[in-house]
């Protein structure tokens, strides 16, 4: 019987080792999967290279990740905001590496890697700094009717933490809204999906019209309770 129901968070991060490349889904503080955050931390993982949105919100969450000095590298499209001062204070000392990738680059160099896609072509970043390679040297690229392209790569993952807002024991998901944001291309370019949910519902339960994310790309499924952030970072359960 597929049942994909992790019984801990501890238990669902077993396979995170250091090194890996961990997805971590959310847009700004839409969609962030704290608790699987927090138990990265606890994991002890270390040397990561990090792939989000952004590089960090106050000090929890992704920045607490950074704060902790467990990631190496992280590769996101707005690494810079009014509160990212962990990843601010961590870059301009040279103690974490970035790759900065445009946000819709970055959506199809996650989505391409689940689809297979071996690289593409786009015009975005053509003709700036970020037409190259993080070692300075320049990009493939081609010019195709009459346009310039940079050929870009996929991005693949050892690890996706995405947060949803229901599941079922085979691993099939549904979102709420903007949290939905980067979670289902993560899922599909990564080898190793956790999810944590609000919800877990009977097998079924689920329409088959409302899943955006099928139960093939998620390994694991934790459920966490849903809280609400105050001011300052402190959560309360709602």
């Amino acid at each position: 019987m597929i049942n994909k129901i992790a019984e801990s968070i501890v238990q669902a991060l077993s396979r995170v080792k250091d090194g890996d490349t961990v997805l971590i889904g959310g847009f700004g503080t839409a969609g962030i999967p704290v608790e699987l955050i927090d138990g990265l931390i606890e994991h002890g993982a270390r040397e990561l290279t990090v792939v989000n949105n952004n590089a960090g919100n106050g000090d929890a969450g992704l920045a607490a990740l950074l704060k902790a000095r467990r990631v190496r590298k992280i590769i996101c499209s707005f690494p810079r905001q009014a509160d990212s001062f962990v990843f601010d204070e961590l870059y301009r000392a040279g103690k974490v590496e970035l790759e900065l990738v445009p946000q819709g680059n970055l959506a199809e160099r996650l989505r391409a890697a689940g689809a297979g896609v071996g690289a593409f072509y786009t015009p975005t970043g053509f003709g700036t700094q970020l037409a190259c390679n993080p070692d300075g040297n320049a990009k493939e690229t081609r010019v195709i009717n009459g346009k310039s392209y940079v050929l870009e790569f996929p991005i693949h993952g050892d690890v996706a933490l995405i947060k949803a807002e229901a599941g079922d024991r085979w691993g099939n998901l549904t979102f709420r809204k903007a949290a939905r944001n980067f979670g289902p291309v993560m899922a599909t370019a990564a080898r190793w999906t956790v999810a944590s949910v609000y919800k877990i519902v009977e097998l079924g339960a689920l329409d088959p019209e409302h899943i955006v994310t099928p139960g093939i790309f998620v390994s694991q499924v934790v459920k966490v309770e849903r809280v609400a952030t105050q001011a300052g970072g402190l959560k309360q359960p709602v």
